[in-house]
């Protein structure tokens, strides 16, 4: 998707440690038009996978989840990384590596509002090694939910997170992928 790729190249800066800095528009402040039209895009992509949510992690996977959830008219539910005293008793959690934060964190979500049958669309903001992906993914299979469909803003895929996830058979679509982050700069697939 063009707009996100040209965003990401004018406004995105390269870390230590791999780390794709994209606060301004994604993560800390959110470009409401940007997350609209990719909202629209994953709409677009997965409308024929028969999802009946979506499905993301807390906080940064929210903004680009609420707007396929408006543009498929689905709800949204994201993990939670802290359980609220207003969440039952009994939960899904799981844990997941988070690369920003530098540990384990936990993805938690009420049985209220991912439950047995429900066709899942995970969108996330990042694809990189896969792993909050699969945690979610755990999350849905323990509700009894199936996952239909996987979709990431943008994709690192010199991470590998692509084949880590691949054995589940589900379409897998990123909107912008980056093939390589160094000293240079990104340098992002066409």
């Amino acid at each position: 998707m063009d707009a996100l790729r040209n965003r990401i190249l004018r406004d995105g800066e390269v870390l230590p440690g791999g780390i794709l800095k994209v606060d301004g528009f994604i993560n800390h402040q959110v470009d409401p038009a940007l997350m609209d039209a990719c909202g629209r895009a994953f709409a677009r992509i997965f409308a024929d996978v028969g999802a009946t949510k979506i499905f993301t992690a807390e906080i940064s996977g929210i903004a680009p989840a609420l707007m396929t959830g408006l543009h498929m008219g689905l709800p949204v539910v994201y993990a939670r990384k802290h359980k609220p005293v207003t969440m039952p008793d009994q939960v899904f959690l799981t844990l997941a590596p988070s690369h920003t934060k530098g540990r384990m964190v936990e993805l938690i979500v009420s049985p209220e509002y991912l439950a047995n049958g429900e066709r899942v669309l995970i969108i996330d903001d990042f694809l990189a090694s896969g792993a909050t992906i699969l945690g979610l993914v755990r999350l849905a299979q323990t509700a009894g939910a199936e996952v239909v469909g996987i979709g990431a803003l943008i994709e690192k895929q010199f991470e590998n997170g692509r084949q880590a996830l691949m054995h589940l058979g589900v379409p897998i679509e990123s909107l912008a992928v980056i093939t390589a982050m160094d000293e240079n700069g990104l340098h992002l697939a066409e």
